[in-house]
């Protein structure tokens, strides 16, 4: 099947390559060897009833390591959420874990995609699609600011750390709130402060663009941001005061960015021992 090296591809070689797969993928390679769909398709079915392959949903199937029950066997989820669209990137609170800067672990994984998908269940693990923005949902690859990432013997579409970044303050309901943002978000020791920038001005959101910026200022020394990268956010900060949060908490307004801010997020309260900790 297919062919490598001008020799083809044998199907135990397309799986242990392939951690997780769609259909579509396993019956282009395997044709590509001379085999018809039927074959393919017969192929799949006597593997899933022999336990080497999971079928995770219609179209998606994990392959089973040697040793493994299929049973029990829990894929990894960032590869499955790669599969579950074709246009699927691993995304927000999902990408920050994937690149490992996460202060809480969830059972659930978000990826982007154009489409509106409903959320999937398997083993524990619910997978949850997120429509991209409007405002970048028909651009190539969302808008810019997608990387492939090696992952356990697969790879796998994800938002780089500055595409993070915006992503997770433009919906800041998709990172857990602002203590898990923040918390996750101060492990990184660097971003692409120019990606951060541009991809902040592509969401054409200035409510996104004055929360970008707060954080940049707020975090202005240990992640060396210059007073123009501010300059150029403050442009296009809202005119009229708007609020961090969309619950309006009230809190303290930041003139430079015309933001609401709640005391919460503005002095990281989170960080005060607790009364019994005391």
């Amino acid at each position: 099947m297919g062919a490598q090296n001008g020799k083809p591809v044998r199907p135990r070689d397309f799986f242990r390559t392939h951690p997780v797969f769609t259909h579509a993928e396993f019956v282009a390679a395997h044709t590509a060897g001379g085999s018809s769909p039927h074959t393919s398709n017969s192929l799949l079915a006597e593997r899933v009833a022999a336990g080497r392959l999971l079928r995770i949903k219609r179209g998606v199937y994990a392959s089973v390591p040697v040793g493994a029950d299929a049973a029990d066997f829990q894929p990894p989820p960032p590869l499955v959420a790669s599969k579950l669209s074709d246009d699927a990137v691993v995304a927000y609170h999902s990408a920050l874990a994937l690149h490992g800067y996460v202060y809480s672990l969830w059972t659930w994984e978000q990826y982007m995609t154009a489409r509106r998908l409903r959320p999937l269940r398997f083993r524990g693990v619910e997978y949850v699609a997120v429509q991209a923005p409007k405002e970048v949902r028909d651009l190539a690859d969302f808008g810019g600011g997608v990387e492939e990432m090696p992952y356990a013997e697969g790879s796998v579409r994800v938002t780089s750390l500055e595409r993070t970044l915006v992503d997770l303050l433009q919906a800041p309901g998709r990172g857990g709130g602002w203590e898990e943002i923040w918390r996750c978000l101060e492990m990184v020791e660097f971003f692409d402060l120019d990606a951060v920038t541009e991809y902040a001005l592509r969401m054409r959101s200035s409510l996104t663009v004055a929360r970008v910026g707060f954080f940049l200022e707020q975090h202005r020394q240990g992640l060396m941001v210059p007073d123009s990268h501010l300059r150029r956010l403050a442009e296009h900060a809202p005119h009229k005061v708007a609020y961090l949060d969309r619950q309006r908490a009230p809190g303290r307004l930041i003139k430079s960015w015309n933001l609401i801010v709640p005391d919460e997020v503005l002095y990281r309260q989170w960080e005060e021992p607790h009364e019994d900790q005391a």
